[in-house]
């Protein structure tokens, strides 16, 4: 992975680096729009706790945790941090055209092959056999 480090040209931007394979554009149909209701508020809209609220408006992206595609391969397409859980997460094209987000494991890149069963080994880069 290709780190790149900015020039600095203010305080704010001194010891910044950003990952250059991380994407921030995330797919339309694998998003929505989160209502966030909460910020200290009671059922009736009354502030009760304070000093919380505001924050950048975030879109929730649906995450697919059953990983319920047995024994069908799919490849790494895009790596993108997701505000929503502080993590980064994978964008994976599965064999049958399929698309959906999962948990960025840790040590994969983009174009590795992942594949989930009961019968598949626990090892990381699986290449299409």
């Amino acid at each position: 992975m290709a780190i790149h480090l900015y020039k600095t040209s203010t305080p704010g931007t001194r010891n910044g680096a950003v990952d250059s394979q991380v994407k921030s554009n995330p797919r339309n149909n694998l998003i929505y729009g989160q209502h966030r209701c909460g910020k200290g508020r009671n059922a009736r809209g009354i502030i009760t706790a304070r000093h919380r609220g505001g924050g950048h408006k975030r879109l929730y992206r649906k995450i697919d945790f059953r990983r319920n595609e047995k024994d069908i391969y799919g490849r790494i397409v895009t790596i993108e941090y997701d505000p929503n859980r502080n993590a980064y997460i994978c964008l994976i094209h599965y064999g049958d055209g399929e698309k959906r987000y999962i948990l960025h494991p840790r040590g994969a890149i983009i174009g590795d092959t992942i594949v989930s069963g009961t019968e598949v080994p626990i090892k990381m880069g699986m290449p299409y056999l």
